[in-house]
């Protein structure tokens, strides 16, 4: 679930030198697969599975000893079904297309500057509509360990999209980043595994915007942080009741807008009420906005719904079922 690294090279360029890592060849990212779909939902068997196998992932690399540091679904891949290395660089063409070469241009007609390429090449679409991806091709790859550091660094600052960034960064921002930081993102990818939309929306948002999601969706921020929170006056009132400019949105309707509904409405299996309520138990700790009071990936795989439900699915992969 992890990419491993086959060879090494260093290009020699206009721009100076550079070292390349050569990694399996994968589909396209969980992000990708949504965004090539009307539906945006997995199967549920699917969604599952790769719940299941991202715990996995991060148990792997927390017990090693790192923090990815940037969870979320744009890094996680679909891998390459193994027939894919068998494709010759006709069959692939063939199959996918020749590769399309588009043209630099300056606008105005002048010539190039030094160390612009002459073209581009477009990447191949790998990947298909979301509801499309079937059990077996579910298997994924963690990848993108840019952001990753070690404890010992003690990194404070965050990089993870503002949707999925824990609220520690904001409000303790001189308090180091542990693996905590990992299982808040990793419950904002798990919802968006299950559900067609991000669990905190909001598009060009704002850290004001993402704190009201927060709140709405799972209650008053810790005492010393509410006091801080400069914007909450507009946003709450002092218990934490919405104001009438800020419709409350909690986190039963986000899940039956963003979960059940849209799968409802396309005729798919919904999950039902036991299930939601393993999946509710699952994730709420690993919402607790104190980071010391989050789960462990551990506890993660020890929960009811991990055990009863997403594991089995991924098993049935394992063993080629």
């Amino acid at each position: 679930m992890l990419p491993s690294i086959l060879n090494t090279f260093t290009i020699h360029g206009p721009n100076g030198e550079h070292t390349c890592n050569v990694t399996s060849p994968a589909r396209a990212s969980l992000s990708d697969l949504k965004d090539g779909s009307w539906v945006r939902l997995f199967q549920i068997n699917v969604a599952r599975a790769l719940a299941a196998q991202l715990v996995l992932a991060v148990d792997y690399v927390h017990a090693r000893g790192f923090i990815h540091g940037d969870l979320h679904m744009g890094n996680v891949l679909l891998k390459s079904p193994p027939s894919f290395d068998q494709l010759s660089p006709e069959e692939i063409y063939e199959k996918y297309g020749a590769p399309e070469l588009d043209p630099v241009v300056h606008l105005d007609g002048k010539l190039l500057p030094p160390g612009v390429p002459s073209h581009g090449i477009a990447p191949i679409w790998l990947g298909a509509p979301s509801e499309k991806i079937t059990l077996p091709e579910a298997r994924i790859l963690l990848t993108d360990f840019g952001e990753a550091f070690s404890p010992k660094e003690a990194k404070s600052e965050s990089h993870t999209p503002l949707v999925s960034r824990p609220p520690e960064a904001r409000f303790e921002p001189n308090r180091p980043l542990s693996f905590s930081s990992d299982i808040w993102s990793l419950a904002c990818t798990i919802w968006t595994i299950i559900a067609q939309r991000q669990l905190f929306e909001g598009f060009l948002a704002t850290e004001d915007y993402m704190t009201r999601e927060h709140v709405d969706t799972l209650g008053i921020l810790p005492p010393e942080w509410w006091k801080r929170w400069d914007a909450r006056p507009d946003n709450f009132t002092e218990d934490g009741k919405p104001t009438k400019r800020n419709p409350y949105r909690s986190w039963d309707d986000r899940f039956e807008d963003s979960v059940q509904l849209p799968r409802q409405e396309v005729g798919t299996p919904l999950f039902d009420a036991e299930e939601r309520d393993a999946i509710f138990a699952m994730l709420r700790p690993m919402f607790a906005f104190r980071p010391e009071h989050r789960s462990t990936t551990k506890q993660i795989l020890e929960s009811e719904w991990m055990v009863k439900w997403a594991l089995p699915e991924y098993e049935k992969i394992r063993k080629g079922d």
